[in-house]
């Protein structure tokens, strides 16, 4: 059902993950084609904000912080998760891998490669700060909308 704490959450998080994929750009190699990098990032935020976030608002402020703090780390997983999966699906269809188990292990490579871009200082803090702003947002929606 739709909630004002999930609307907040979901258009908070759709714009911090906007955000620190904009930031991320800046550490990935020049060769990098970005496309849809940004506008895929948001929609896993919106996700996020929205389906994990939103649903768990009208508890004590602690947990709103926790929870904000969670839904920063779930968005950085399913971006890094999905960007790795793509890359992995992009090369086996110019068959680099003998079969799915060295496909799937690459996959988990990517992942550590591709996190490692996220844990840069100004993106690492862009998203701790803004989870535990969402989740103070998104549980003073709920106490004002409620």
């Amino acid at each position: 059902m739709p909630t004002a704490a999930k609307l907040v959450a979901a258009i908070w998080f759709a714009l911090l993950a906007w955000f620190a994929a904009e930031l991320a750009k800046n550490y990935l190699p020049e060769s990098t084609r970005y496309g849809l990098m940004t506008y895929i990032a948001g929609f896993f935020g919106l996700l996020t904000g929205w389906v994990f976030l939103g649903k768990r608002a009208g508890d004590t402020m602690a947990a709103a912080y926790s929870y904000g703090f969670s839904s920063s780390v779930i968005l950085t997983f399913w971006s890094v998760f999905y960007f790795a999966f793509e890359t992995m699906i992009h090369r086996s269809l110019d068959k680099r891998y003998r079969g799915p188990t060295e496909a799937l292990m690459s996959m988990v490579d990517l992942m550590r490669e591709y996190i490692m871009y996220v844990l840069k200082p100004d993106v690492l803090f862009i998203l701790i700060v803004g989870g535990f702003f969402g989740g103070w947002l998104t549980e003073k929606a709920a106490r004002k909308w409620a």
